[in-house]
């Protein structure tokens, strides 16, 4: 006969701090809508079924089937269902609790297909638990809390990237480039270099997720600023062209036109309602 034994570690155990403050079950039906909202706790939630999209800070994230997401306290979130399947999902409202991530501080989302069986236990045990309400219901509870958040700092979700929150985060930080830099000569060669990106990807990602490509995108951008001095200021066509980013004063005219249908001329006229001089 073998047997294994392992003895353990003498000491004291710190116990969490973090409080359960409900458990909801929740399956999204056609005539329901959920607001963005936000909260003073953190909310955990996992996908039993269905796909859809959280959005989260004017983002819009998709998610799937063992699915978990975390929302630290105070960050604007609300999801919607997609497709044929509802979503379907149970949330944790948990009072003192935050999880960091590098990537995005205020939320964490990943995909559970290995392990989603233990996770599972724990979202439809806490939900029974709290339904049912049996003797000592609070302290099932509250131990079954700790250990899944032991088992979530165990398994790194505070740290992990899905494929698709890489995605978006390379998205962000190149719409948020162009947004700051547009006034300088971009290529799809500098972005790509810039971001160590490959340009199929760039391209497809950033198209995706925008509906627009990245340098279609840097050309509404730099409309719309030309607009803006139009509107605003006395500056020549040849001044306004350089300011915003054009490579000369005849390629600015030329996209203008054809994003607006009439020339830069005729635009400011119109706005100041004074007839060309």
């Amino acid at each position: 006969m073998a047997i294994s034994r392992y003895p353990m570690e003498q000491g004291e155990i710190q116990s969490t701090k973090a409080k359960l403050l409900y458990v909801t079950h929740s399956r999204y039906e056609h005539d329901w809508t959920s607001m963005p909202h936000e909260h003073p706790f953190a909310e955990l939630c996992y996908i039993l079924k269905g796909k859809g999209n959280y959005l989260i800070e004017d983002q819009v994230y998709p998610v799937k089937e063992r699915d978990f997401i975390i929302i630290n306290a105070n960050v604007r979130h609300t999801e919607q269902s997609v497709g044929e399947i509802p979503l379907e999902y149970i949330i944790l409202g948990v009072e003192g609790l935050s999880f960091a991530s590098q990537v995005t501080p205020g939320y964490t989302i990943f995909n559970y297909s290995k392990g989603h069986e233990t996770l599972e236990f724990f979202m439809k045990t806490l939900f029974k638990e709290t339904k049912e309400q049996q003797p000592e219901y609070k302290r099932v509870c509250k131990n079954l809390l700790e250990i899944l958040i032991v088992y979530l700092t165990r398994n790194s979700i505070s740290s992990a990237e899905t494929p698709a929150l890489k995605a978006t985060r390379d998205c962000v930080r190149l719409k948020q480039y162009i947004d700051s830099n547009y006034t300088q000569a971009i290529t799809l060669d500098t972005l790509t270099q810039l971001f160590h990106l490959n340009k199929y990807y760039l391209v497809h990602t950033f198209t995706k997720r925008f509906g627009i490509s990245p340098m279609n995108y840097l050309g509404q951008v730099r409309i719309q600023a030309s607009k803006e001095l139009l509107e605003s200021t006395d500056y020549s066509i040849t001044q306004i062209a350089h300011s915003t980013g054009f490579s000369s004063p005849s390629y600015f005219s030329q996209c203008f036109l054809k994003s607006c249908g009439i020339t830069a001329r005729e635009y400011r006229r119109r706005c100041r309602q004074q007839p060309l001089s």
